[in-house]
């Protein structure tokens, strides 16, 4: 009996004072109290501190996605060569002139000089053809109205009016002490230049290449053995190789404008084509990741990106078990298409999952907000 007493008061006396060194046993740490196993406190103070938000998930429609690579290229008639309009040599009307500066409607651009060609100044030249075949009409105009001379005499110098008179037109205005200027026809900015500051050009040679870029042109390699999946291509996201975002073709006004039906001479790869306004500064000529949205996929549960943490190539999210506490799930991710993903375990409907700061609430586990609240 006085051993069973005895033994009762050891234990008793090992609660306050610890039976190993005769120290008191630690307390339950706050991190402990606040994070048992995959469930993590995060108040309501903290979210205020941060972009967060929660998201009950429910079915809806997702898409199956062909995943590829593409470039971003300027749509049809959205690009203008600039040609010389005769023989010369050709000099810049700026020293700033350069690839990629923007230019406007009619500005300046080149010089064409002719005064040290053998065949002299073409301006002159120009202009005194016209003037002659202009005043060899006028008489052709006089005499053929009293039968002087004949309706086919009077057609010829009618013709060569007007052939002298085109050719004045194209350079009328443009004469400076530096030759004929030629200008941008529209405004957009210097695609290339092809020739060098006092470079001998000849009539036609292109000089320079002024693109526009209000509409532009996404042209994705599809790999053959996504054949079968073209016909039911509807739209696509991309995203650029120098910025994060992803866009939408449906928020830049895109549509498909077609998609190959064999793949190229020497190539493995279908060419599929959208269209859209260049309403966001996307460069022309730049490379981009593109997800081709297909056929439907009913009653999805859908993520958006942001709600998904990668550990060692495994995906989590953080389910709202009550207000302030998280649970850690695993989830089997589907198809993705750039901004969302199809999670295939791991959810049920009408889990409340957070989307927006899911990487803060992991750090909550361990008690290191970055700027937020400390326990």
């Amino acid at each position: 009996m006085k051993f069973h007493i005895l033994f009762r008061a050891l234990v008793v006396s090992c609660a306050f004072t610890g039976c190993d060194n005769g120290t008191p046993p630690p307390k339950e740490s706050e991190e402990t109290s606040h994070a048992h196993g995959d469930v993590v406190s995060f108040t309501r103070e903290q979210a205020a501190k941060i972009s967060f938000a929660v998201q009950e998930i429910q079915p809806t429609t997702f898409h199956q996605v062909i995943k590829t690579s593409g470039q971003i290229l300027p749509a049809t008639g959205e690009e203008a060569v600039i040609a010389a309009t005769s023989h010369g040599i050709i000099s810049f009307s700026s020293s700033k002139l350069a690839e990629g500066r923007s230019v406007n409607k009619g500005e300046p651009l080149f010089q064409l000089s002719t005064r040290a060609i053998a065949d002299g100044d073409y301006y002159a030249r120009t202009k005194a053809g016209y003037e002659a075949a202009r005043q060899a009409f006028e008489r052709a105009e006089a005499l053929v109205a009293d039968n002087i001379i004949s309706r086919q005499e009077h057609e010829k110098a009618r013709l060569e009016y007007e052939t002298a008179r085109v050719a004045f037109d194209a350079i009328a205005g443009r004469q400076t002490a530096n030759g004929i200027s030629i200008p941008s026809p529209f405004k957009g900015y210097l695609k290339n230049i092809r020739v060098k500051a006092g470079e001998y050009v000849t009539a036609g040679q292109p000089l320079a290449t002024v693109a526009q870029d209000r509409r532009l042109v996404l042209r994705a390699e599809v790999s053959q053995r996504h054949y079968p999946a073209l016909g039911q291509i509807t739209t696509a996201h991309f995203q650029t190789t120098y910025a994060p975002r992803v866009y939408t073709l449906a928020e830049l006004n895109g549509r498909l404008l077609s998609h190959g039906k064999s793949s190229g001479e020497n190539s493995f790869y279908i060419p599929v084509s959208f269209e859209f306004d260049n309403r966001e500064g996307i460069v022309p000529g730049a490379f981009a990741e593109v997800f081709l949205i297909s056929a439907p996929i009913e009653n999805a549960l859908v993520l958006p990106l942001s709600a998904l943490i990668n550990e060692m190539d495994n995906f989590y999210v953080y389910i709202e078990e009550e207000e302030e506490e998280y649970r850690k799930q695993e989830v089997i991710l589907g198809a993705r298409d750039g901004k969302s993903v199809q999670v295939l375990q791991g959810l049920q409907p009408g889990d409340r999952v957070v989307t927006r700061g899911a990487y803060q609430v992991k750090l909550a586990a361990g008690q290191s907000i970055p700027g937020g609240h400390s326990h």
